[in-house]
């Protein structure tokens, strides 16, 4: 148990680090010209972005056997967070692949058949905005759920829980009062906060594998 919690924790250091570089290379969009030019990187961000979900998954499994003691809690934590990477898998292949995909096959395309299938490059960006929605609401309630079970547990020290519920407050007042967290700015916010829970975790995990069942 001590190996594979401490595999576990560096699992979610790594895939944190793969969504950190994700966000910090994540271009901004613009017009079609914009997004033919930035095909490369448009492509390579999203990758990685879809490399740290199976990272995260291994590390989030561990962090659930860590917390057994709330085994409700620390389970639906790991369902809700599961179904939330599997939605981030979804907007990264709509809008990391696909998109650029699309509009390269265009590239050369006339001024009237870009107007044509603009409608279908908005349609695009509302099924990303909708798998962004789940995955947010599915990190707010994951780490709420999962903070509970370290207050409960104190398998991890107590201030982390405590550090998470107010993330996650935070992010459901936010979202309450209309913060835009699925624009470029306020996603990029939201994973920061995120992921800096999330390595925390990670790292006592990898200092402290041993724990109490």
């Amino acid at each position: 148990m001590k190996h594979t919690q401490k595999n576990a924790g560096i699992a979610l250091v790594i895939g944190s680090f793969l969504m950190l570089v994700t966000m910090v290379l994540h271009p901004a969009g613009g017009d079609f010209q914009h997004l033919v030019r930035i095909f490369n990187i448009i492509i390579i961000s999203h990758a990685l972005a879809v490399l740290s979900v199976p990272f995260s998954l291994v590390g989030f499994w561990g962090l659930k056997d860590r917390l057994q003691g709330a085994p409700l809690l620390s389970l639906m934590a790991f369902a809700i967070i599961a179904v939330g990477l599997m939605a981030a898998v979804a907007a990264a292949a709509i809008n990391g692949l696909a998109l650029p995909l699309f509009v390269k096959r265009y590239s050369d395309a006339s001024a009237a058949t870009l107007e044509a299938i603009r409608p279908i490059i908005h349609y695009g960006s509302a099924l990303n905005h909708a798998f962004d929605f789940i995955l947010i609401g599915a990190v707010c309630l994951a780490v709420l759920l999962w903070s509970i079970a370290v207050i409960i547990t104190k398998q991890i020290p107590s201030w982390v829980g405590y550090f998470g519920l107010l993330l996650s407050t935070l992010a459901i007042l936010m979202l309450s009062l209309g913060f835009h967290f699925v624009d470029l700015q306020g996603f990029r916010w939201f994973i920061f906060g995120w992921v800096s829970w999330i390595i925390i975790v990670g790292v006592i995990m990898i200092k402290s594998p041993d724990f109490q069942t």
